[in-house]
């Protein structure tokens, strides 16, 4: 690998790059899923390639193949650099990459047992015992199951001398359980909404789940829901849980944080921001608001050794006790501030080319317990697990609901009540914040969208239960 990948430079250099640098990928994936008692998925997938980014007249061009050889290696960073030469003839302004960086070294993720080492068997015995244990409740209808594990094994290099070699691996899971009645479904998920939670770590992150032992009280959940009366409607205090609190962070904060949104170059998906850069240190929240991008954060689905500029895994304060304080970034538009990049840029793989994406977007924990939290209030709502969102292209407007909700009154967990949502202002929300509790944990989002061609990428949010002030609920 590392020779391909010098002699990729190599041709780059003698092309005419500017600067050059190259990624080398091997990619494994293991995905297993049940239904109703039976297996319904086992996608087992390998794929190896290399992407070649370079700098020629001051514009950038990529070219990636799935072939890896050194044959393959010259006709696909000759191509980058054709590309390159083209794009200069569009460009409005060149490409400043600010400081060199030379980064050297290698990264593991941390694990305890290799989730590969698992047999396929048990994993499947695992999954069927979770649906067992939903479908033992009556009333439900549908019971799923999902396990994913995945290996990347890449290497980094640029002709600024950068030369790096990592292996990240991921290990996920999670159950679903869905209950019919009176032309009304609910579902209700474990750990989390959207198939399964899943983190940098080994088999040991699913077997810390208990996804057998969690199974029945969703199960129980989902089918009282049927029953339960509709969420209130009104302005009201709201208790917000670790999980959803990881979906409000990623979309009213995280996007919002992207410097490439908020200049203009990439509005896919998710549209531009209004965080622009004559707002810095406005007042974003209250002062108990305190969330930060950290690359080195244990298990999150954000952490790695480097990201796929060489910039070393860092910690970078954005909203700092309410205010505003800092991006995501990447060398290019770091330099424009003339500032060094976060070590935010990250591909889906080795045939895309890096973009800014969030690694772990962590709310930092405060001081309650949640026990107090609810003691502490009089009328309100407990919000828990996301089951919807919409947000507009600014990061500005939010409605999301959640699966589950339960009526606070006097200091107590009350009534169960469906179909929760909640609605808001980001910044009037924020700054709603009255408190927030020390049940940290990082939770993994699988999901994010960004990018043309499309560009799925694995982030992560450290988040604790959190209590706005002053909420509209059940908006429809």
């Amino acid at each position: 690998m590392q020779e391909l990948a010098e002699r990729a430079l190599n041709v780059a250099q003698v092309r005419g790059a500017e600067f050059a640098d190259v990624r080398l990928e091997e990619r494994r994936t293991q995905s297993i899923s049940s239904k109703n008692g039976v297996m319904d998925g086992l996608l087992e997938e390998e794929s190896q390639g290399f992407g070649v980014r370079v700098l020629v007249d001051g514009a950038w061009g990529f070219a990636a193949s799935a072939f890896v050889g050194p044959e393959e290696v010259d006709r696909i960073s000759s191509m980058a650099v054709l590309i390159a030469r083209a794009s200069a003839l569009a460009k409005r302004e060149e490409v400043e990459l600010g400081q060199h960086v030379v980064s050297r070294g290698s990264y593991r993720t941390p694990y305890e047992k290799d989730p590969f080492a698992v047999s396929i068997e048990d994993k499947i015995v695992l999954l069927l015992q979770a649906d067992a244990a939903m479908r033992g409740v009556p009333g439900v209808k549908v019971a799923e199951g999902a396990i994913e594990c995945v290996r990347v094994h890449k290497t980094y290099a640029s002709t600024e001398g950068s030369l790096l070699d990592q292996e990240i691996v991921e290990t996920g899971g999670g159950i679903v359980a869905r209950a019919v009645g009176d032309g009304d479904v609910q579902q209700r998920s474990y750990p989390n909404s959207f198939g399964r939670h899943q983190g940098t770590a080994g088999w040991e992150f699913v077997e810390q789940m208990g996804l057998v032992e969690n199974a029945p009280r969703i199960a129980e959940q989902v089918v009282t829901l049927l029953g339960a009366p509709q969420c209130p409607a009104g302005a009201m205090t709201v208790i917000i849980d670790p999980t959803q609190m990881a979906l409000q962070v990623h979309e009213s904060c995280g996007h919002a944080v992207e410097l490439d949104r908020v200049l203009g170059m990439e509005a896919a998906y998710a549209g531009t921001s209004f965080l622009t850069p004559d707002r810095a240190g406005m007042q974003y929240g209250s002062e108990h608001v305190t969330i930060v991008a950290d690359a080195t954060t244990p298990a999150g689905l954000g952490t790695f050794g480097w990201d796929d500029e060489g910039v070393p895994a860092t910690m970078t304060p954005l909203i700092q006790e309410g205010r505003f304080v800092g991006y995501l970034s990447s060398r290019e538009t770091a330099a424009r501030f003339g500032r060094p990049s976060n070590g935010t840029m990250r591909a889906q793989d080795w045939s895309r080319i890096p973009l800014i994406r969030m690694t772990n977007i962590n709310l930092l924990p405060g001081p309650w317990r949640l026990e107090d939290l609810i003691a502490d209030t009089d009328r309100g709502l407990f919000l828990e697990t996301n089951r919807s969102w919409s947000i507009d292209d600014k990061r500005v407007n939010f409605q999301f609901g959640t699966e589950i909700a339960w009526e606070i009154v006097g200091g107590k967990l009350g009534r169960m009540v469906k179909n929760p949502t909640y609605a808001g202002i980001t910044a009037d929300f924020w700054n709603s914040c009255d408190a927030v509790c020390r049940d940290w944990r990082v939770w993994g989002t699988t999901n994010c969208g960004k990018g043309q061609p499309p560009q799925m990428m694995h982030v992560g949010h450290g988040t604790a239960t959190a209590r706005f002030r002053n909420v509209r609920v059940g908006i429809v």
